[in-house]
């Protein structure tokens, strides 16, 4: 018996061991305590970078979203300088269940040298319906391009008005009641956006990296974006530039302090949100990146309330969560 005893424990333990690997390879092993802390818990992460992509990335998406999840989060949303990224969310919903996932469309010259409407319109019909976002040019933008001595996607005309394939977007986020964002417009871009996306009916318009140069706002320009409707995005990104930045690229730009965060938050809390842009290779992961955003933002004085508004509340909203 002592014998056969010892064979049924031994066979027991390889069982479990066998079970147990076979979890772990599918993905399916779950942390046995709760969300690493409280700033966690149903946070939505707005505006995040990941592989598959075609520049080097610290994470997946389908590790990220495991870890979100874990961590507590209420939801995420990908983005891609080059492709759509809702036509992934709709597997990863499949494949992590319990956690909100969206993604969008960035119009870079992948869909062409002008804004692409129908390259728009054929996002916002993938299966799911995930697509959220529709941002302007980010990096191909005529803004950034000009900088770098080219020639980018424009969204105004040489008069300064809206051009009509940009008009046409506005509209179709406008009917799909999705997020409308300015992607790396200049700040005189942004405030003549976001004026004429009131003008057509677009209710979640974003000014993308409100906070952040080259793209930053002045204050005035801030507070005529709010009141023509507007939302402000801060990502924690240029937090982790400067001097001692890890990324060497970013070490000569400059870093944003949580106090100037603060300062932008203040003018209207229930129209803005914090996201990260992380992602990046050598870049903090994403998580510790929006841990480290909102506890900075606390140890500057903004209170409990607020970081809730700017990191679920207003997040939800304009995902049409709630």
């Amino acid at each position: 018996m002592p014998s056969s005893r010892r064979e049924f424990m031994k066979a027991a333990a390889v069982t479990g061991a066998l079970a147990m690997s076979r979890h772990l390879l599918k993905g399916e092993a779950e942390a046995a305590t709760p969300p690493i802390d409280r700033d966690l818990d149903g946070v939505i992460e707005m505006h995040v970078h990941a592989d598959p992509d075609v520049r080097a990335r610290c994470i997946d998406q389908l590790t990220l979203t495991r870890q979100c999840r874990q961590n507590g989060y209420r939801g995420v949303m990908y983005k891609c300088h080059d492709f759509i990224t809702n036509d992934i969310a709709y597997l990863l919903r499949a494949m992590v269940p319990g956690i909100e996932v969206f993604g969008g469309i960035a119009l870079n010259r992948n869909y062409g040298d002008t804004v692409n409407v129908q390259a728009a319109k054929m996002a916002t019909q993938v299966t799911g319906h995930y697509c959220r976002c529709i941002w302007m040019p980010t990096y191909q933008s005529a803004f950034d391009q000009k900088s770098k001595g080219g020639v980018g996607v424009p969204v105004l005309d040489e008069q300064g008005k809206v051009l009509p394939e940009v008009v046409k977007v506005m509209e179709l986020c406008a009917d799909a009641d999705i997020i409308f964002a300015t992607g790396h417009s200049s700040p005189d871009e942004c405030v003549v956006l976001t004026a004429k996306a009131k003008e057509v009916g677009v209710k979640k318009t974003v000014v993308t990296h409100a906070s952040q140069a080259p793209w930053k706002l002045t204050m005035e320009q801030a507070r005529i974006c709010i009141d023509n409707g507007a939302y402000l995005e801060h990502c924690v990104l240029p937090y982790f530039k400067g001097p001692h930045a890890v990324v060497p690229g970013y070490r000569n730009q400059k870093q944003v302090s949580m106090e100037e965060f603060a300062a932008y938050i203040a003018l209207a809390p229930d129209r803005q949100y914090i996201s990260t842009d992380l992602g990046q290779a050598l870049n903090p992961n994403p998580i510790d990146g929006m841990r480290t955003f909102i506890t900075g933002l606390r140890k500057v004085g903004v209170k409990e309330d607020v970081l809730t508004l700017v990191s679920k509340t207003v997040p939800a909203r304009l995902l049409g969560l709630d």
